[in-house]
């Protein structure tokens, strides 16, 4: 099979707001937290209780049904607090953070020395295993399995994404520390945009070269795809950039160190450019980013599209390297359809005259331009989706919990994030990636 995946298909959505490559401050939050939601399969037993001292890599919370699996602190402090929501449902878990860090010492090893046995024991320990995401289905990954790749996205086609390039470039040796050791588990594929890139050198792994400059080429589960599609009975897992270099520093220095270079985004943000956090950062820590003195404003972990709305009581998120600001748009247009004279609205569809200027920026929000309505059968999604699937067919199959036809269109090679750009898209307004994690909700409750 060729090392070169041409992708035509897909759509870059010309969004304001993008990071300038500098790195404006240097964050270390006073409340950091652990939030077990982040994690698709896991449930939370906690280990800890308010008051309880913790070193970054502490166990804080296990998985009821695999005890190994554990979170552990991204910081040293003091157990804060226990954040329950309904029915006592475990939501958080906030630490207050020492002004003097400290951290577990795991122990220094060379990754080329070790089996995957000891690997996988040492990620198990630290708290660093959930960072890898097992498809089908984006749960955590089974340590008792052997999955028969391990995929590695290493840039990004996301609206306003973080700039792959600028964001790493200091952390290549432990992106290839990472490589190492977890080549000792699986066999390691890595995707990068150009031949030319920092990532195509890496040892231990072999690299594909996607050309595609259109979102989603660089969504993991594209080129998943694309190289050895998921079929009933396999798995696979996946790997940020991000958990690799936490990954790597822990072999290379014996600690847990998360943090990273974050893209503050967004047409609403501030002098948009880059900040060294930590996970479980709470949102109002770029308040330097942003002014609610004016708008409504919308907090998103991650990009506009497949990111979390956290708010600014939230955090970032564990497997993210983006928070986006944006405008909440709540006003109505009245008989927007029928003018096309709008310069300043885009229409993936040409439906405004915006399209003569194709590099245009535009100051989006939030609004959607139009309600639900009923479900129209188009090639809208395809145009836009470069896997080999049916979307349509998939979503629908979704909405008629049909698991037959779901696993005949494609359930095992997605996740809602592959299909974020159909739910853009889409002339009917259907929320695609709440119907796509519903299906899968469906398949685990149905096929464990």
């Amino acid at each position: 099979m060729s090392n070169i995946i041409d992708l035509k298909k897909g759509l870059n959505i010309p969004i304001e707001g993008m990071a300038a490559l500098e790195t404006k401050k240097t964050i270390m939050p006073d409340v950091v937290a652990v939030r077990p939601g982040e994690f698709k399969g896991f449930t939370p037993r906690l280990l800890v209780k308010e008051g309880d001292k913790v070193l970054a890599g502490s166990p804080v919370l296990a998985d009821k049904q695999n005890p190994d699996v554990l979170l552990t602190a991204p910081a040293s402090g003091t157990v804060q607090s226990v954040v329950r929501g309904e029915k006592r449902k475990l939501l958080a878990v906030l630490i207050k953070t020492d002004a003097d860090q400290q951290a577990v010492d795991f122990g220094k090893a060379d990754p080329k020395g070790l089996d995957a046995a000891t690997v996988k024991e040492v990620l198990l320990k630290s708290g660093l295993w959930p960072a890898f995401v097992q498809r089908p289905y984006g749960i955590i990954a089974d340590p008792a399995l052997t999955p028969k790749a391990i995929f590695v996205s290493a840039f990004s086609t996301a609206p306003l994404a973080a700039d792959t390039e600028f964001a790493f470039k200091d952390e290549l040796p432990a992106i290839q520390a990472g490589i190492t050791a977890v080549s000792r588990i699986a066999k390691v594929n890595v995707c990068v945009n150009s031949a030319e890139s920092s990532f195509a050198k890496l040892a231990d792994a072999t690299v594909y070269i996607v050309n595609g400059k259109k979102h989603p080429a660089g969504n993991v589960g594209v080129q998943i795809s694309h190289i050895s599609p998921i079929m009933k009975g396999d798995t696979v897992w996946t790997l940020s950039l991000a958990s690799l270099a936490a990954i790597g520093k822990l072999f290379t220095t014996g600690k847990v160190n998360l943090s990273r270079k974050v893209a503050v985004t967004g047409p609403a943000a501030i002098a948009p450019s880059y900040a060294v956090a930590i996970p479980g950062t709470p949102v109002k820590d770029f308040s330097c980013w942003y002014d609610k003195s004016g708008a409504e404003l919308r907090f998103i972990s991650g990009d506009v599209l497949s990111g979390t709305n956290v708010g600014e009581d939230g955090s970032l998120g564990f497997f993210d390297n983006q928070v986006t600001i944006i405008r909440e748009g709540r006003e109505r247009e009245w008989f927007g359809w029928a003018k096309p004279f709008r310069f300043n609205q885009f229409s993936s569809s040409m439906t405004y005259f915006s399209w003569l200027l194709p590099k245009k920026k535009y100051n989006m929000d939030t609004n959607t331009h139009g309600g639900v309505r009923a479900f129209v059968l188009s090639d809208v999604y395809g145009k836009v989706l470069p896997m080999d699937l049916f979307p349509v067919y998939l979503v629908k199959a979704c909405l008629a919990g049909d698991i037959d036809k779901m696993e005949k269109f494609g359930i095992y090679e997605v996740l809602p994030e592959d299909l974020a750009l159909c739910e853009f898209v889409d002339p009917s307004k259907n929320d695609i990636q709440a119907i796509i994690s519903s299906g899968i909700d469906l398949m685990l409750k149905e096929m464990a």
